[in-house]
């Protein structure tokens, strides 16, 4: 039988009539009883989104990655994406420079959202104008290991060196690892052809649901 999600009017999501989604650990917990409040129901974007924008949601950084020097195709696709992922109520962490970390900053600063920038230097001001949250880490690219360590997912725009061993770090911790436009094509990497194919699949994964016994 398909899953039925559905969020109510006090913004709760549920999953059939057994489990209650728990924002603040993203996770599904069983339930007692039955829901006692009628919701509506939605697909996993649109409760993701309801659930970003709700504010009760802990937040869980997404990473960005990308390169310096990145093409004109690579930062319009990025920017796209930061306001795309603003707009879901994520949470944007980067490596906080210029290229791909610029664009896709800026589109999360232009959509109202918040971008964290790790950056290798130790002088915060050292970000580009559109991280909302800058953090100098002084470790030089070492700070590849916590962008990939601290995402829930990451997704790369483009790829060079840099990038490519966030994605290999990305892959070790287990987290989901998506690529969009010209990004590596590696294995376990989740290609995406659009934004939109993405954001459904961080919605995917943000809300898998639990494995019914």
């Amino acid at each position: 039988m398909a899953e039925v999600l559905a969020v109510t009017p006090s913004g709760r999501l549920y999953l059939g009539e057994r489990w209650v989604f728990d924002p603040w650990n993203w996770r599904w917990e069983m339930l007692d009883a039955a829901p006692q409040e009628a919701g509506q129901d939605v697909d996993r974007l649109e409760a993701l989104r309801l659930l970003g924008q709700g504010g009760e949601c802990r937040k869980v950084p997404i990473a960005v990655i990308g390169p310096r020097d990145a093409s004109d195709q690579q930062i319009e696709l990025a920017a796209e994406l930061g306001r795309a992922l603003a707009d879901l109520g994520l949470t944007v962490i980067c490596g906080g420079k210029n290229g791909v970390m610029e664009a896709v900053a800026r589109g999360v600063h232009d959509a109202g959202g918040l971008c964290i920038g790790l950056l290798p230097e130790g002088d915060w001001r050292e970000a580009n104008p559109y991280v909302s949250l800058p953090i100098a880490t002084g470790i030089g690219k070492a700070r590849n290991v916590l962008i990939a360590q601290s995402a829930a997912a990451l997704i790369a725009v483009g790829g060079q060196y840099g990038t490519l061993s966030e994605i290999a770090f990305g892959l070790h911790f287990d987290k989901p690892v998506f690529g969009l436009g010209d990004a590596p094509d590696l294995p376990d990497m989740r290609r995406a052809h659009s934004v939109e194919e993405v954001c459904r699949g961080l919605a995917d994964v943000l809300l898998q649901s639990p494995r019914l016994s």
